[in-house]
């Protein structure tokens, strides 16, 4: 096993006149797991697709343990399983049938298929459901069978798109156990999009944030807060007309606003009590309804914030659930 599961070296993509991916240059440890981050447009589903040979970069290359994904994609992509932002599972079948049909299409011997599929129906904890018609699974149960069929090969890398997306949070937590089952008991990297940002703070051993094709942050959670340079944030949320007014009370303050969405944040600089009773005096003397107002240590939403300007849940996000990728034989 290499040292790293993914190594992406200068990598440059362009569509003519357009540099989708600028440069990148990033190494993802075999055995950890990584959160890929970026508003709409950034290049993030551009990235991804060269990681799994579905696109040719312009420059640089991608090695997948090791090996170059431009030289030997099929050997390369042997070593990835995906689960896409779209669940598909086929409702007619039982949970079984849906692994044994996708363990065939990955080529495992008929000898080791009922094997195979037994570990993947015990390792997404769904034994007791194996003869159950997978149309009548809840989504949670339905991501983590799609989840299972991706490891049916036993990939090195897996990489999600957005696995959560959908889910109620008792499913969600569900998924993230399931994950860090896989990464620790099986050793296998993963490599995740998200749109919940406290999904990649739970989950994400380390954090890269891709804005306008370039890697413009990459560490640990806790290395990013540090990075934006914020003790705390005060944040107040309004009806979107309001907001204006909102966002002036801030500067009258002596704060810098951003206007996310429906709420205004600034980061605190000095006495944060002092700065705090100013603005809700502000607030009040122009009779501006305020739905709520906090102050808060910056969380790994508000690093993104800081560094790209916009939020991951207002944004559409680059359709990598349209990816399909055809596996190379085991």
């Amino acid at each position: 096993m290499s040292e790293y599961a993914i190594q992406i070296e200068n990598l440059v993509k362009k569509f003519g006149d357009l540099t989708a991916v600028n440069n990148v240059s990033l190494n993802i440890k075999s055995g950890e797991i990584f959160g890929l981050l970026g508003p709409n447009g950034a290049g993030k589903s551009t990235t991804i697709n060269m990681i799994l040979g579905l696109l040719t970069p312009t420059s640089g290359r991608v090695l997948v343990d090791g090996v170059n994904m431009q030289q030997h994609p099929e050997k390369a992509r042997q070593e990835i399983g995906i689960v896409t932002q779209e669940t598909v599972v086929e409702p007619e079948l039982t949970a079984a049938q849906n692994l044994m049909i996708f363990g065939k299409l990955y080529h495992i011997p008929a000898s080791e298929l009922k094997k195979s599929v037994d570990f993947a129906l015990d390792l997404a904890d769904l034994n007791s459901f194996k003869d159950a018609y997978a149309g009548t699974f809840s989504g949670g149960m339905k991501r983590r069978l799609e989840t299972a069929k991706a490891l049916m090969h036993t990939p090195k890398v897996l990489l999600l798109d957005e696995p959560t997306t959908g889910l109620d949070i008792q499913n969600r937590t569900k998924i993230w156990g399931l994950l860090r089952k896989i990464n620790k008991e099986q050793n296998v990297t993963i490599l995740m999009t998200t749109q919940y940002l406290e999904e990649a703070d739970q989950l994400a051993n380390r954090i890269g944030i891709i804005d306008h094709g370039r890697l413009i942050a990459l560490g640990t959670p806790a290395e990013l807060r540090q990075k934006i340079g914020m003790s705390t944030l005060i944040e107040a949320s309004a009806d979107k007309d309001d907001l204006p007014k909102v966002a002036q009370a801030f500067k009258k303050a002596g704060l810098e606003p951003q206007v996310p969405s429906n709420k205004v944040v600034a980061p605190n600089t000095g006495k944060a009590v002092d700065k705090l009773e100013k603005l809700m005096r502000l607030l009040s003397e122009s009779k501006v309804v305020v739905h709520n107002i906090s102050m808060h240590e910056p969380t790994i939403d508000d690093v993104f914030l800081k560094l790209t300007g916009s939020e991951v849940r207002d944004q559409t996000g680059e359709d990598t659930s349209r990816t399909r990728v055809l596996m190379g034989r085991r």
